[in-house]
């Protein structure tokens, strides 16, 4: 292809996956992450922490220290890996491509970090136990991370998980880093929810995803396994037990940076089927020349109305409640607005003699039910530090 020689991305591989130029990564973001990051930055003290961070963590030490103890991936070393990174770049339309690395854990892992320029990192452990196809899917994760600007957070957030074991013996200062890295925790388990989808989008085969994360969940035994049975794990997940079972769901995820991977594979095979994707798929997706003319309005709508689907829609014992609480208050609100009789009976009173509605305000206004709430507290759009997302 004629840009196939730009932008440093000569000698690609042959193309035989939809391309998207120009793509901006608010077309596949979750409304769940961009909520999170808002909310993040809302934290008292997080921008204090964020601008003393960036200017202070060894970025350089940290690219020396994979530069000399790992193997950077190229056209010489890990070849495959090499033409997969250079790919999903291409597909993406990333203009630099990240420096990518194989480091010796027999966990599977990668991650994409950095503050100025993001580097990707994945295991012995990863690339031992997917093919070819799942590989790509999880390349186009880690570029996902990239273009949306997510290394610079996930970069604080491993440092500063790392100074809270430091400082732990300090009374009250675990305590504060603590919570910023809780409320980091929150975000980038979002994060992870928008670069499954930015993985779908460059390996464009949603059996692939699903095997990926089968293998990262129950190990090297597709012929074991189940994609519809795995999926249904995640629906019992989320609807079985009590209020007990809900509270402990939150305890359990708390301490992870990454979402239970039945979830994950759920909400990925359920953005699969929406008309969203395949309106990217068809070339109608937001630009990032388009960025800057995002309205905060309409992205904060955006997230509020999945946040408001999302519980109205859940199986969750205390999601269930939480909707039954918001809409037992808009029955109270409309039967108070009704007055008394909007509490001593929700049917219409009878016709008096001689037929006709009863007069008055109570028959003149008739039956209503109640009201959507709708909106919510409006919070700023993400204003990562990308990168025009």
């Amino acid at each position: 292809m004629s840009d196939g020689h730009h932008n440093g991305h000569e000698n690609v591989p042959s193309r035989q996956r939809r391309r998207f130029p120009g793509i901006s990564s608010r077309a596949y973001e979750h409304p769940a992450d961009r909520s999170a990051l808002v909310a993040l930055r809302k934290l008292s003290g997080f921008d204090t922490v964020f601008k003393a961070l960036s200017g202070l963590l060894p970025e350089r030490s940290l690219r020396l220290l994979f530069l000399s103890d790992s193997v950077r991936v190229s056209d010489r070393q890990f070849a495959h890996l090499n033409v997969m990174l250079r790919d999903a770049c291409y597909i993406l339309d990333l203009e630099k491509v990240p420096a990518m690395y194989v480091n010796q854990d027999p966990k599977p892992n990668a991650m994409c970090i950095g503050l100025d320029e993001p580097i990707i990192v994945v295991t012995t452990g990863l690339v031992e136990l997917l093919d070819e196809e799942e590989m790509r899917a999880v390349v186009g994760h880690e570029v996902g991370h990239a273009l949306s600007g997510h290394a610079v957070y996930r970069t604080i957030l491993l440092f500063l998980t790392s100074l809270a074991v430091r400082v732990a013996w300090i009374p009250l200062g675990n305590v504060a880093i603590m919570a910023i890295v809780t409320a980091l925790r929150e975000w980038f388990r979002k994060s992870e929810l928008s670069a499954d989808r930015a993985g779908l989008l460059v390996g464009q085969d949603i059996q692939a995803s699903m095997r990926g994360l089968m293998k990262i969940a129950g190990g090297n035994h597709l012929h074991e396994m189940n994609v519809d049975a795995f999926l249904e794990q995640a629906e019992e997940y989320e609807a079985g037990g009590d209020l007990r079972d809900s509270v402990l769901k939150i305890l359990n995820v708390l301490p992870r940076t990454h979402p239970f991977t039945t979830v994950r594979a759920a909400e990925l095979k359920k953005w699969a089927a929406s008309r969203e994707y395949q309106r990217i798929m068809d070339g109608h997706y937001p630009r990032r020349d388009e960025d800057g003319d995002t309205s905060v309005r309409d992205s904060f709508r955006e997230s509020a109305s999945s946040y408001a689907t999302h519980v109205r829609g859940s199986k969750d014992p205390l999601m269930k409640l939480v909707n039954d609480i918001a809409g037992g208050a808009g029955d109270l609100g409309d039967r108070m607005r009704r007055g008394f009789g909007g509490f001593t009976s929700s049917q219409p009173r009878p016709p008096k003699d001689g037929g006709g509605p009863a007069d008055g305000p109570e028959g003149s206004r008739g039956s209503e039910g109640p009201e959507d709430p709708g909106g919510g507290p409006e919070s700023p759009r993400d204003g990562s530090p990308r990168d025009g997302a």
